[in-house]
């Protein structure tokens, strides 16, 4: 982009649409905890989901700061990347991550009864095996490029030309698009079976929705300003983040609006014990809902 005024305007725009990402997605962690403070209960909420929300914005906060304030790795992004230097990570990005750290905890510790004097259903909110895989299992992946980069890389990793410690940010932040996958998927199956999503707030979509498509936005702007669209591949954690949620969005609307539309039956007791309250990512509780 070469006109300044129409250089300007596109970076205000930028901003802008940034901060509104922000919001729209910040506000999708609320409807949940405050439904649970209202009814002084989690039931209807799966422990697996704020467990691995947790790694999931831990993970991405510490991608978000790094690129953000590391000189180390703003170099080698810049190496890599030489047409466009500037990683295309805002601090809005940071803002977000930091922000979803904090209440992914909250909405964890809404499991403590000692802490907020919930109802908490102990034989079935328990967090599951798969959903301790997958945490076990990003630790241990992460470990592993750690260990590659700190053995292989030329002078310790701090070459970009070779196995570098950007490679190791990339892998942190692919953790998060690994989290974002898998929390989505077991409710979409769960509001399958039961041909209904009555307990999963249409609204937290909604606002979820808005986030990916104002956060994709952003990321097309900010590669145009730049002159080279190698600033979207160059920033693949927010890319895949924008449209992983949006795809999983897209499928909770369908669902809510149209195919089982009207058929959310009143939550009961029975209900919530005979499959809402299992682990999300529990195969047992899939199965028997």
């Amino acid at each position: 982009m070469t006109d300044p005024s129409g250089e300007r305007l596109a970076n205000v725009v930028s901003r802008l649409l940034g901060w509104i990402y922000v919001a729209c997605w910040s506000a999708s962690f609320y409807p949940q905890p405050i439904y649970n403070f209202r009814r002084r209960s989690t039931y209807g909420l799966a422990i697996d989901f704020p467990v691995i929300n947790i790694l999931g914005f831990v993970t991405l906060t510490i991608s978000n700061a790094v690129f953000l304030y590391s000189p180390l790795i703003r170099a080698q992004y810049a190496y890599r990347n030489r047409v466009s230097p500037e990683p295309t990570v805002r601090f809005n990005d940071l803002a977000f991550a930091a922000h979803g750290v904090f209440m992914t905890c909250l909405s964890y510790t809404q499991f403590w009864p000692a802490l907020w004097g919930f109802k908490v259903d102990k034989r079935h909110q328990t967090v599951s095996r798969p959903a301790l895989g997958v945490t076990v299992g990003s630790l241990v992946g992460l470990g592993v490029v750690c260990m590659i980069v700190a053995l292989r890389g030329i002078d310790g990793g701090a070459e970009a030309s070779g196995w570098a410690w950007i490679d190791a940010i990339y892998a942190i932040g692919y953790v998060k698009l690994l989290v974002t996958f898998v929390k989505y998927i077991p409710q979409a199956w769960v509001n399958y079976k039961r041909k209904s999503t009555d307990g999963w707030t249409i609204l937290q979509i909604l606002l979820d929705l808005s986030g990916g498509v104002f956060s994709i936005m952003q990321l097309l702007i900010d590669s145009s300003l730049q002159g080279d669209w190698s600033g979207i591949t160059g920033n693949p954690v927010k890319l895949g983040l924008g449209n992983v949620s949006i795809f999983f969005d897209m499928i909770f609307i369908v669902q809510h609006f149209w195919l089982y539309r009207g058929s959310g039956a009143k939550e009961t007791s029975e209900d919530v014990l005979n499959g809402e309250q299992r682990p999300l990512l529990d195969r047992r509780g899939a199965e028997s809902v």
